[in-house]
């Protein structure tokens, strides 16, 4: 048991060392502070963010393409007769689609603009993983417009009462 024990406190200190190595390489990454000014993406996220896209957007082209490669946009599964009926995406970049799914959950939690973004949805009768995919949605296109400008993630003002 005592063996035991003492493996386990070496596997975390080399998770430790590990996840200062990639904080590392990460802070020294052009988009670093664009990536983490995002509410709900931090350092790991942002990380693993640049890893599964390969830290180059021009590779997508657009929002959209990137949106579909982490398989956060539904897919049309029309028939000669139907139109408009859309399902999940069997393949797509599962990592990537974590990210966006964990980022958009820690952005309900501490960003209100994300909070009003899903409450709005929740009250329009969608189920908590559709709010949710909505929610992760419109953030990838928040982020594909802070990346492509290259500046930093600003919380709008909160609108005034009209008086």
């Amino acid at each position: 048991m005592h063996t035991l024990a003492k493996e386990v406190m070496s596997l975390n200190q080399q998770v430790a060392e590990l996840d200062k190595a990639i904080e590392a390489r990460f802070h020294d990454h052009h988009t670093f502070e664009v990536i983490t000014s995002m509410p709900g993406l931090d350092i790991i996220l942002g990380a693993e963010f640049l890893a599964a896209t390969g830290g180059d957007m021009t590779v997508f082209g657009t929002a959209d393409r990137l949106v579909g490669f982490g398989g956060a946009a539904p897919v049309p599964r029309d028939s000669g007769k139907l139109s408009g009926n859309l399902r999940r995406p069997q393949r797509y970049n599962r990592r990537l689609q974590r990210v966006f799914y964990t980022s958009a959950l820690f952005s309900i939690r501490h960003c209100e603009e994300s909070r009003r973004f899903y409450d709005r949805k929740r009250a329009e009768g969608e189920r908590h993983t559709q709010a949710v995919l909505a929610l992760a949605r419109r953030r990838v296109n928040v982020l594909w417009a802070l990346l492509r400008d290259g500046r930093r993630y600003e919380p709008a003002p909160p609108a005034r009462a009209a008086a």
